[in-house]
């Protein structure tokens, strides 16, 4: 089982779509997948079910809310939903996608975490540090995880705890980003964020983690008739002065065919055949997850 953070510190990049897309083209070629959202505002949990459908599934923030009050963590597997549509489609083809479900109050679990560690200081030095940034690493341990090829973790637009649970848990990390100014600028302060993080975790803990930054995925790229947009080729020639990997395919822009799939409760990959523009942003997710797969030996 190989564990994928999908992260930046900008929102509105398209991480959320990239994740659902990826996830479910892999079960789309017979991978089991889980999907975990640990981003307050649910969109991943919602790219599945519709708001009024989930009112009575649970969230993964019960979970984090008994560790915090037992300090015991119980079996993660018991919040794993599986959402109808998108099952209907790939457990055909030997596939099947599940989802630990994001909630609001998240972002209060974070506030708690950090104030048993101390506040915003996180002291290596606390007896908690372990277990807390283990958390989901050691709640993925569970027999009952075992069958999964992959899971994919969709972050916060932050490096707070319950993120950095994220990362002690990864073994690869993806950054979706669009091309400008904004939204590549905080991606070698990420890769600092992660060296400190790896430097601190690693000097106590006895087993070393290793999380790899297998490549930044440009999103909602926008085309003229010679290619993408001039100022958005600048900021992504502007990634290889920092030297972080990219990923080859990029995934243009199609805020409506996003749209529709989230209403449709699938995700492009696995939506109905439609117009020449959607059948291309299908092709350019199912090369990236290609791409994808050659880059984690999934």
């Amino acid at each position: 089982m190989s564990v994928v953070s999908v992260i930046n510190y900008k929102g509105g990049v398209g991480k959320t779509t990239l994740t659902a897309n990826i996830g479910a083209e892999l079960a789309a070629r017979g991978r089991k997948v889980l999907l975990v959202d640990l981003d307050p505002q649910a969109s991943l949990t919602f790219s599945f079910y519709r708001p009024a459908e989930f009112e009575s599934r649970p969230t993964i923030l019960p979970w984090f809310d008994g560790y915090l009050a037992t300090r015991a963590a119980e079996p993660l597997h018991r919040y794993v939903v599986s959402p109808r549509e998108v099952n209907a489609v790939v457990q055909p083809l030997g596939g099947q996608l599940d989802l630990l479900a994001g909630d609001l109050g998240l972002i209060e679990v974070d506030l708690n975490l950090a104030a048993a560690l101390g506040g915003a200081r996180l002291q290596t030095g606390n007896p908690r540090y372990l277990p807390v940034h283990r958390l989901i690493a050691d709640a993925l341990t569970d027999h009952a995880f075992g069958g999964y090829d992959a899971v994919l973790i969709d972050c916060a637009p932050n490096f707070n705890l319950v993120t950095r649970t994220a990362m002690v848990a990864s073994d690869h990390v993806m950054v979706p980003a669009r091309p400008d100014y904004l939204s590549t600028r905080g991606i070698d302060y990420l890769r600092a964020r992660m060296s400190r993080l790896v430097e601190e975790y690693n000097a106590i803990a006895p087993r070393p983690i290793n999380p790899e930054i297998i490549g930044v995925v440009y999103t909602m790229v926008q085309y003229t008739g010679a290619g993408p947009l001039i100022s958005q080729r600048t900021s992504v020639n502007e990634t290889s002065r920092i030297e972080i990997p990219v990923f080859r395919q990029t995934i243009r822009d199609n805020k409506t065919a996003v749209t529709d799939a989230g209403e449709r409760s699938l995700p492009v990959v696995l939506a109905p055949p439609g117009t020449a523009s959607i059948e291309t942003l299908r092709y350019e997710f199912q090369q990236l997850t290609s791409e994808f797969l050659a880059r984690t030996r999934i």
